[in-house]
This record gives C-alpha cells, structure tokens and sequence, in this order.
C-alpha cells in the first residue's frame, strides 16, 4: 500500500497516476476528494481530511508500505517554519507511530551552500527534513530547483503583454525541472522498496538557463515576442502580500534572493539526476497549449 498525499496537487496527481498506472495499491489523503482526477476515486482508497490532522494521518498510514509526502504551505501561515514543521508534526510522529516502510518527500535544492540559512522556504523545508530523517523512517528527500511549470501562473500575463515577471535575476543559469518529470523519479522511489536510511535525490531537469534564454525559447514556441521582467523585491512581496501573510510573502522573497545568489548551483548534474523533459519540450506541450486556452 502506497499513500499519496496531496493528490490534488500539481505533482500529487501525478504521482498518482504514476503508480496506477504501474498497478500499484494507492490510498490518498484529500481534504476534498471531488477535487481528484476523473475516474481516480474508483481505483484508490480515500481518507478524507488534512495531512495536519493526527487523526486523519494516523488512519491513512496504517499498514503504508511508503508515503509520498508533499506539504502545501499555507499561505496564511504565521510563520514559514509553522507551514513546514508545524503542519508535518503530526505525520512525523505517525511515521514511527503506524511504522510506515518509507517516506519521499518533495523538498529543495540547497544544503550546505551558504544561502541556504536565509532562503525562505528552502530553510524550513530543509528543516522538515531533518524532523523526518530523526524519526529513523527511510527517507528520500527529492531535491529541486524550481518548476518549469510555474510559469503556467502568467499565462494572461504572457498572452496579453508579452512578458513575465519575477524577482530573479535574468542572467544567471540555473536549473528548472518538470513537474512531470519529478512525478516519475518519486513513483520510482516510492515502489522501489529495497533503500533505506537517509538520503537527498536531486531532480535536475537537463539543463541549466537562465530566464532570458527562457524568454527566447518562449518567444519561439509562441511565435511572438515574450521577454522577461525582473520585478523589484520589495515590489514582489507587496504583490505576494496580496495573497498571503507578510511572513509568508517574505519567505518567498528570501528564497528568490537565496536562488539570486546560487541556491540551486550547489549540485552537478549527473546522468542520475537529469530528467528528459526540456524547456523548450515543456513550452511546445504544457505552455503553448495553456496560452491558447486563455
């Protein structure tokens, strides 16, 4: 038996599919369970609720051979440590509790660089990690830089004004991975049941850009002109202070500025860390068809 939190999520659906489609035994953790994708709810076990609740984890990891863990930080959250740590202490007790086989979870790029100190909510998901990796659970943390797939969030913003925006710096190389892509290292890991202790999985995608090359390669896909807009940070987290607490909106600032200063150039790509899908793949099949829709 297999658990899948976060199924809903952008990776958690994916993973999902993943392992039905390899006849694995799933149960899923969904606060809603509407939310699944068609035809999922005949095919997996659901206990509904929050992956916060120690009712709700305790009932869910009973019997779980391994558990895909990803936290959807809470934007509200008083604190990045509270979205982190906080929301994971029930689970991580459950963990030795319900004596799951083994856990992967979605983390970050970062430890041991210097940034890593300061950078937001890589800080408090390396932090996390450490809480699960205590408990003695074999543990994966699969380790990444960020998502190719967040540039889905602009898509108006990219059809109407040609551009995108961020506080990142437009020059330095950096990698970005699929979601899709990190989908599949984790339904590896998760039925693989020969690994134990501790270990960091980087999930690289397979190559490094930086976000001017990104616009270019937009631009191509597209067949029109899209660049890329450094957004000042102050101005970032009043625009993400639309949305969420100050402290949450600072953390994404701190991560952005952690990544500015070569967060996620800590790790060389390996043929082990490297996954299939490029940029320009993911624009031709995921960002093209997504801006024609908008």
């Amino acid at each position: 038996m297999i658990v899948v939190t976060a199924p809903t999520s952008g990776i958690g659906r994916q993973v999902v599919d993943n392992l039905l489609a390899d006849g694995a035994e799933v149960r899923v953790v969904a606060r809603d369970p509407a939310r699944l994708e068609p035809g999922v709810a005949e095919k997996v076990g659901i206990v509904q609720g929050s992956h916060s609740d120690p009712a709700v984890v305790a009932e869910a990891f009973a019997g779980a051979d391994a558990v895909f863990w990803l936290v959807p930080a809470d934007p509200q959250a008083p604190s990045v440590h509270q979205a982190y740590s906080g929301f994971a202490a029930p689970a991580i007790e459950a963990f030795t509790e319900q004596k799951v086989g083994r856990v992967v979870g979605i983390s970050a790029l970062g430890r041991g660089t210097p940034q890593a100190a300061h950078a937001g909510h890589v800080t408090a998901t390396l932090a996390m990690d450490d809480r699960i990796a205590a408990t003695g659970v074999p543990y994966r943390a699969l380790t990444m830089p960020s998502f190719m797939d967040n540039t889905l969030r602009q898509v108006q913003q990219i059809k109407e004004n040609g551009t995108f925006l961020g506080p990142s710096v437009p020059d330095r190389k950096a990698p970005a991975v699929a979601t899709r892509d990190i989908a599949a290292v984790a339904a590896r890991q998760l039925r693989n049941p020969a690994w134990t202790g501790f270990e960091e999985v980087p999930v690289l995608g397979p190559e490094d850009l930086t976000y001017a090359e990104m616009a270019a390669i937009i631009s191509e896909v597209l067949g029109k002109p899209v660049r890329y807009q450094q957004v000042p940070g102050e101005a970032y987290k009043a625009n993400m202070m639309r949305f969420s607490s100050e402290a949450m909106a600072q953390a994404l600032l701190d991560m952005a500025l952690a990544k500015n200063e070569g967060l996620d150039n800590g790790v060389t790509r390996t043929p082990q860390s490297s996954t299939p899908t490029t940029f320009r793949q993911w624009c031709t099949e995921i960002l093209k068809p997504a801006v024609e829709r908008a």
